[in-house]
């Protein structure tokens, strides 16, 4: 009998993750408890986010072990990003890159929404139910919002290194002194500061616009990837200051847990990860 090691298990077993990847009918994923219906958006406050912290540490505090351990793959991912292009002499786009992950947490963090789903649903839920998502008959459109926030990511990153020629230059700092030096001490700098950071504020925006109930809503309910974005806006428009007080939260935790060589995001991602779920269900009623 040939024995699979787990690359093989993942990508080859019909058991494994891929093999099982929309494999749920609508009646087993959601039987717990199905929804129907229009999705109808609800006004929060500020107190909606604190109930959804709060939740969300109870859910942290279930899986916590397990899933730090998995959660430390993200600061390790950014920390070697980050060294490849300190090597290439790309040292200007070291903040883009990190301070984009929030472009791209919905689906980062899409099994830790799925483990709030479970534990909401069932009361209880394991690490092993995380994969679930990969069953969910709405993977296909999970994955095509993920590419959409990858997308955005990726011309954020376009536009960052622009505003960068376009201010200080073509040419790359050769050390990381000279680079501080360049941005703080000239006009040029100045200006790369100033377009850079309202750039950066306008993609910030589109992001939590589209996506600050869309992942959780496919994973909620079986609706297209247009409806879960509609829904998202429609969200925005109703509750335009406690969502934009939401990605005030998510900005400065990132930024927080990125201080400590970005470790701190070990922390920071799963609290932002199931604490997503609870504010969308705040927001979006039965």
């Amino acid at each position: 009998m040939a024995i699979r090691n787990p690359i093989e298990w993942i990508f080859t077993a019909p058991s494994g993750p891929v093999g099982q990847i929309g494999t749920a009918t609508p009646g087993e994923y959601w039987q717990e408890r199905a929804r129907d219906g229009d999705p109808q958006v609800q006004r929060v406050g500020w107190g909606d986010i604190r109930i959804a912290l709060g939740r969300e540490l109870e859910d942290f505090k279930a899986n916590r072990t397990d899933v730090v351990m998995l959660a430390i793959i993200y600061p390790i991912a950014v920390l070697l990003g980050v060294a490849a292009m300190a090597r290439h002499a790309v040292i200007p786009m070291v903040f883009p890159v990190v301070s984009g992950f929030t472009l791209i947490g919905p689906l980062a963090t899409i099994w830790l929404a799925e483990l709030s789903r479970r534990r909401e649903a069932v009361g209880s839920a394991s690490l092993a139910d995380a994969a679930g998502v990969f069953r969910s008959p709405q993977i296909g459109a999970i994955l095509a919002l993920g590419a959409c926030e990858i997308l955005l990511y990726f011309a954020w990153i376009a536009t960052a290194a622009a505003i960068f020629r376009a201010t200080i230059g073509p040419a790359m700092p050769a050390t990381i002194g000279g680079f501080v030096s360049a941005v703080f001490e000239t006009p040029a700098g100045w200006t790369l500061i100033v377009a850079g950071v309202g750039t950066g504020f306008v993609f910030a925006l589109i992001g939590l616009v589209v996506g600050c109930v869309s992942m959780p809503l496919l994973l909620d309910r079986h609706v297209s990837v247009g409806t879960a974005v509609a829904i998202s806006v429609r969200a925005f428009r109703t509750n335009p200051g406690t969502i934009l007080a939401w990605g005030f939260v998510v900005v400065t935790s990132v930024v927080l847990g990125a201080i400590p060589l970005l470790f701190g995001l070990v922390v920071v991602v799963p609290i932002l990860g199931h604490a997503t779920w609870h504010l969308y269900r705040r927001i979006v009623a039965n």
